[in-house]
């Protein structure tokens, strides 16, 4: 199954780019509604890397417990007539709770130069899933990419000015 997100944002492809690497903004993509917290002992980096790799725990709202996940970076490039679009790949997968039923798990988020656009990003982002459960979730995963979408627009112009992105 997957569902895909393309729309524009307010910040420029390199800020936006920043940003994905950000443990806090991506975890800033997802609140209220869902929180990120490393299991312990583990800390999350400041910055994420290529080769990264974390164990998380989600809650709702802070409180009720989601499940676990492994989360897994990578990164790669792709030349465009556009420009270049540089793409954050999690290939991790969910361990625990209502994710739990799922086998497959690669949430890719691109971002590139808007074409004609200075100063603006085409934000594309696409999610793969499969297991036993992935019917069931879907309907609950294409809402909370819808509201991630709407955060992310939301945000976007905020990371110009957020100096750990600068």
């Amino acid at each position: 199954m997957r569902i895909v997100l393309k729309f524009t944002i307010d910040c420029d492809p390199d800020t936006a780019w920043r940003a994905l690497h950000s443990p806090r903004v991506v975890g800033e993509l997802y609140a209220p509604l869902l929180q990120m917290q490393p299991l312990q002992p583990v800390v999350l980096p400041d910055r994420w890397e290529p080769g990264d790799e974390a164990a998380v725990r989600l809650t709702a709202f802070g409180r009720l417990p989601v499940g676990t996940q492994i989360i897994r970076i990578g990164e790669r490039e792709v030349e465009e007539p556009a420009g270049t679009v540089r793409i954050l790949r999690d290939s991790g997968i969910p361990l625990t709770g209502p994710l739990g039923g799922l086998d497959v798990w690669d949430h890719q988020m691109a971002v590139s130069p808007q074409p004609g656009r200075s100063g603006r990003t085409l934000w594309r982002d696409r999610l793969t899933f499969d297991g036993p459960t992935a019917g069931l979730l879907w309907p609950a995963l294409w809402a909370t990419w819808q509201a991630r979408g709407l955060r992310v627009r939301a945000l976007a112009p905020r990371w110009a000015r957020d100096p750990e992105l600068s």
